[in-house]
């Protein structure tokens, strides 16, 4: 194994993903290969429908994969079990939470469930990897908050810090920034950016804000009708990939600006 493929953290291999009944398969992406190195933030962009949420769904194994393998580490995570895959991925997910009465604190402890022993005790260095997402998310202030109370950035930077104290190399994020304005959109993307690099994890998000993604994030996954694309931002411009992203319709990439842009008539 050379050092470039041990840097692998993530590889896809002729993956496809959907809906499978008794009556039909539905594919929505077929034919993914692709690598994600560690210690990377790495946008998932594509259009409403283009698969960005079937395909973490099937990363997370939450639903199973029509063809193809996963490697998370250089195992199949057909071969992980639930438990195992949570010592390694987390998820935070855009669903909002159920109405309870537990604290901050309580919801980043839960990230901690895949560690604790049947009685859900906390030991020292659970608490330990608490504190320290609650430090990371600079949320420490708001730790004995009940969480109905939070606003919906200070919720997000909360749902954040649970997977950070489930300690897993890989966190993978659907659309985290929904429910938000552009200014706690900005922080959000800007708290990734920075815990890539504090923490050396590999954090997947889907997006539609493309235009940020394309500012702050180190790898991209690009789900067009034609193919996926995969890589940084300058391989995937020489490739053409951000252009068919969304392909005749009022919205263009210009590569100069390495932004998206409206055409005006």
């Amino acid at each position: 194994m050379n050092i470039e493929q041990k840097n692998i953290i993530l590889q896809i291999k002729n993956l496809s993903v959907g809906y499978v009944s008794k009556k039909q398969t539905n594919t929505i992406v077929s034919n993914i290969d692709l690598s994600v190195p560690k210690g990377k933030l790495v946008a998932l962009l594509g259009k409403n429908g283009a698969g960005k949420s079937t395909l973490l769904r099937t990363l997370s194994k939450v639903q199973q994969p029509i063809s193809g393998d996963i490697f998370i580490e250089n195992a199949s995570i057909k071969n992980y079990t639930q438990p195992e895959l949570a010592k390694i991925l987390s998820v935070v997910l855009t669903e909002r939470l159920p109405e309870s009465q537990l604290s901050v604190f309580e919801i980043v402890a839960l990230g901690r469930q895949p560690y604790t022993n049947w009685l859900d005790r906390l030991s020292i260095n659970d608490m330990k990897k608490i504190q320290t997402a609650l430090d990371l998310t600079d949320i420490t202030h708001l730790k004995n908050k009940p969480f109905h109370q939070l606003s919906d950035g200070q919720l997000q930077r909360v749902l954040i810090a649970r997977a950070l104290a489930q300690d897993t190399e890989i966190i993978i994020l659907d659309e985290p920034t929904a429910h938000l304005d552009i200014h706690h959109t900005y922080k959000v993307f800007s708290l990734l950016k920075t815990l890539v690099k504090n923490t050396n994890k590999t954090i997947l998000i889907s997006t539609h804000e493309v235009n940020l993604a394309m500012q702050l994030a180190d790898e991209f996954i690009l789900l067009t009708k034609e193919r996926v694309f995969n890589g940084n931002a300058t391989s995937l411009i020489e490739q053409n990939a951000f252009s068919q992203l969304f392909p005749k319709e009022n919205i263009s990439f210009n590569k100069e600006l390495q932004q998206f842009v409206i055409n005006k008539n």
